[in-house]
């Protein structure tokens, strides 16, 4: 195993500690470019876990952890390409680019539509590997906070009562309070005082927030 291989991904982050850089996996077959690129991305901050043997990165490598993967195309046994497959099947959601030192249109095309970030061939450039990194690692924290985000919005408006998210679906809907009154039946002191209730339940500073954030959930069945 080389120097590089043995480089283990660092523990969580404990309370109140900094956060861990990004992580990029390295699967390829060969010790040479394994070495070689782990210290090219090490250069630019990253840290780097690297894989020799594709299933047992696939079995082990952390799901739920920031950054990126830089796979192989071709590797005795399991190609790249059933790799890639493979992440997508399973909803992981870390970018990957796909090196290869034999790439052919077809298999460019198969990559990206399997959801390739990037298609890089061999012998690559450093800048350009560096350049995907980076973007694919600033795409993966983008993601993740609007997942993040995202789950918060509904968790906030699983909390809403039933009149609130009337009143909510009337307010995306552009009725003014005078409007939602006559629409439910309410006083417009009773409106009011919904609007207040929910505005403070989904933490919105503003109208264009409150839509942005839950015009979606109240559009959805």
């Amino acid at each position: 195993m080389s120097a590089a291989d043995a480089m283990n991904p660092a523990a969580p982050t404990p309370a109140g500690s900094a956060p861990l850089s990004p992580l990029i996996h390295l699967i390829d077959d060969d010790a040479a470019v394994r070495d070689s690129l782990a210290l090219l991305i090490g250069t630019v901050g990253l840290r780097v876990q690297t894989w020799a043997d594709p299933m047992a990165f696939i079995d082990g490598f952390d799901r739920q952890g920031i950054g990126a993967i830089v796979l192989d195309v071709r590797m005795p046994g399991i190609s790249g390409l059933t790799v890639l497959d493979t992440l997508a099947a399973q909803g992981v959601d870390q970018p990957v680019i796909m090196l290869t030192g034999h790439g052919t249109v077809e298999m460019c095309r198969r990559a990206f539509k399997s959801g390739a970030a990037e298609f890089l061939e061999k012998p690559v450039n450093d800048e350009q590997l560096l350049e995907a990194l980076q973007n694919a690692v600033r795409q993966h924290v983008r993601s993740r906070e609007r997942h993040q985000a995202d789950r918060r919005a509904r968790e906030r408006y699983a909390h809403l009562s039933e009149r609130e998210r009337e009143v909510l679906g009337l307010i995306v809907a552009g009725l003014t309070n005078k409007e939602i009154g006559r629409a439910l039946d309410l006083s417009p002191r009773t409106v009011e005082t919904h609007r207040a209730n929910l505005f403070a339940k989904l933490e919105a500073e503003s109208l264009a927030q409150l839509i942005r954030h839950y015009a979606a959930l109240v559009e959805t069945p």
